[in-house]
C-alpha cells in the first residue's frame, strides 16, 4: 500500500512538472514573440536626453549650468566659473535615437564583426582600453580610441585634427579599410534592405524619401553632441559646492592651475582641452615608427609630431594614455611633463615642442596630488542606454563585448542573457551568412 501511495505521488509530482514545464515554455515562447514585435516595429524617441529642453520647433536644446557665466574670449579662460565654447546641438530627438541605434549596430560595418561601440564602449569613458583599436582586418590601427564625451563642443576631430565636423568624423572610420572598412554601397544597401531602417529613418527625416550616407553622418553626429558629462564632483565644486572635493583633490587641482605646472594652459575648465594642435613629443610604443601626426593633413612640418590636446574629462576611465596608448597609467602621463622639454624626442626628429611644455619638476606628492584632481573629473551621468534589441539583430556593440557581458553575469550568477535563438528570429540583417555564424558561435546574443 505503501509502495503504490510512493507511485502515486511520483506521478503528481511529474504532472506538476510537466505542467510547470510547459508553462515556462510558453512564457519564453510569448517573451520571444514580444521581443521580435518590438524589435519590428522601432518606435524613436520623442523626447530629449537629460540636459536637453525641447523647443518650440521640435529641436533639442544643451542646457548647463555653464551658460550662465562669461570667460575670456569665450574660450573657457579664466576662474572655475566659465562659459563653455560654442556647441552643437539641434537635432530632434528621433534623430538622436536613430543616431544611438546606428552607433551600437555593427551593421555598419563590412562584415558585422564591429559597431561604431567597439572603439567608443560606454563602460569605459567611449574609448576600449586598448593602446590602439583593433579594425575589421584582426589588425591594431596607428592610434588609440579618443573619448567622445563632450565632442559637441569640439572643432577639430580625430587625433591629427583632420576632420572639421562631427559628422565627417562619423563616416571617417566607417570606410576606412582599417576600421570599419564599409563602402558607401554597401552600407546603403545593408540599411535599406533592412527591415526597420527605412522606417526609422523616415521618422527621423521625414522630408526625405530613402535613405542616404548624409543621413546616416546626421544621426550619428546627432547621438555624439548628446553624450555630455558636466556634473563631476569637480563641476560641483565649481558651481559653489565645494564640499564635493577632497583636500588632497582641491590642492592637486590647484597645482593643475598654477603657472609652473600649467597643466590648465592646454586643458582649459571646463572641457579641460582648448581643442588645439600641440606637439609635446611623447615617444612612440617601442618598434612603432614616428607618427608625424598633424604634419600629414596640415601639410605642415611645423606640426609634425603634433596631436590634438585631448579632453580630460572622464580621463580615469580612459588608459592608456596618448595617442598610441604608449603610457599605462595617469601617474606615468602626469610624469611624462615633467622630465624636461624634449626628453623623449626620438634622435633624428627636430619637433617644435609647445611652448607650455618645460620643466616644472614636480615633486611625486605634487604629481600623486594631479592624480587625484583628475579622478574628479569623472561623470557618466548621462550616459545613453545600450539598444537591447538591434534592427540588425546582431548584438549590440559586438559580439566580442556581448560574450564578456554574458561571461561576467554568469560569474556573478546573475539570469543568463536569452539564448542565440533569438536573433536568427531577429534577424534582418544583409550581413554574410559566414560571418554571422561566427558571430553567434562568439556571442552569445542580444543582452540587456
Amino acid at each position: 500500500m505503501i509502495a503504490v501511495k510512493s507511485k502515486f505521488q511520483n506521478l503528481i509530482s511529474l504532472g506538476i512538472a510537466l505542467i510547470a514545464g510547459l508553462s515556462l515554455a510558453l512564457v519564453f515562447a510569448s517573451m520571444s514573440k514580444a521581443q521580435a514585435s518590438d524589435a519590428a516595429n522601432f518606435e524613436l524617441k520623442q523626447h530629449c536626453p537629460p540636459s536637453f529642453e525641447k523647443n518650440a520647433k521640435g529641436h533639442c536644446m544643451l542646457r548647463t549650468m555653464y551658460e550662465f557665466y562669461n570667460s575670456v574670449q569665450n574660450r573657457g579662460v579664466g576662474g572655475t566659473q566659465t562659459s563653455l565654447p560654442d556647441h552643437r546641438d539641434g537635432f530632434t530627438p528621433a534623430q538622436i535615437d536613430l543616431g544611438r541605434y546606428l552607433f551600437f549596430d555593427p551593421l555598419l560595418s563590412k562584415d558585422g564583426s564591429l559597431s561604431c561601440a567597439s572603439c567608443h564602449q560606454p563602460d569605459k569613458g567611449f574609448s576600449d582600453d586598448m593602446d590602439r583599436s583593433v579594425g575589421v582586418t584582426g589588425e591594431k590601427v596607428p592610434r588609440s580610441a579618443p573619448t567622445l564625451w563632450n565632442v559637441a563642443f569640439l572643432d577639430r576631430f580625430f587625433w591629427d585634427g583632420r576632420a572639421d565636423t562631427l559628422e565627417e568624423q562619423a563616416v571617417g572610420p566607417l570606410f576606412d579599410p582599417k576600421e570599419m572598412g564599409n563602402n558607401p554601397q554597401q552600407l546603403l544597401a545593408s540599411l535599406r534592405g533592412n527591415d526597420s531602417y527605412p522606417s526609422m529613418f523616415k521618422q527621423a527625416f521625414p522630408e526625405t524619401e530613402q535613405i542616404e550616407i548624409e543621413q546616416v553622418a546626421t544621426a550619428l553626429a546627432a547621438f555624439q553632441t548628446s553624450l555630455i558629462s558636466l556634473n563631476s564632483r569637480y563641476d560641483q565644486y565649481a558651481h559653489g559646492f565645494h564640499d564635493a572635493l577632497s583636500e588632497n583633490e582641491i590642492k592637486g587641482m590647484n597645482i593643475f592651475r598654477s603657472f609652473v605646472a600649467r597643466c590648465a594652459e592646454c586643458h582649459q575648465p571646463p572641457l579641460f582641452t582648448n581643442n588645439q594642435i600641440a606637439v609635446i613629443g611623447t615617444p612612440e610604443p617601442e618598434g612603432m615608427p614616428f607618427d608625424p601626426g598633424a604634419e600629414v593633413p596640415f601639410n605642415d612640418k611645423r606640426m609634425r609630431g603634433g596631436f590634438k590636446v585631448p579632453t580630460l574629462r572622464n580621463i580615469a576611465k580612459t588608459a592608456p594614455y596618448m595617442h598610441s596608448g604608449g603610457m599605462k597609467s595617469l601617474r606615468e602621463a602626469a610624469g611624462f611633463y615633467t622630465k624636461g622639454r624634449g626628453h623623449a624626442v626620438p634622435e633624428g626628429e627636430e619637433l617644435i615642442i609647445h611652448w607650455h611644455i618645460w620643466e616644472p619638476n614636480l615633486t611625486d606628492e605634487e604629481l600623486d596630488r594631479i592624480v587625484d584632481f583628475l579622478h574628479a573629473l569623472t561623470d557618466e551621468s548621462l550616459t545613453p542606454q545600450i539598444p537591447s534589441v538591434l534592427p540588425s539583430g546582431l548584438p549590440a556593440v559586438d559580439a566580442k563585448y556581448a560574450a564578456s557581458l554574458q561571461n561576467n553575469k554568469v560569474l556573478s550568477g546573475d539570469k543568463p542573457m536569452p539564448s542565440v535563438s533569438n536573433n536568427k528570429k531577429l534577424g534582418a540583417s544583409s550581413i554574410n551568412n559566414q560571418q554571422q555564424e561566427h558571430t553567434e558561435e562568439v556571442s552569445g546574443d542580444i543582452y540587456e
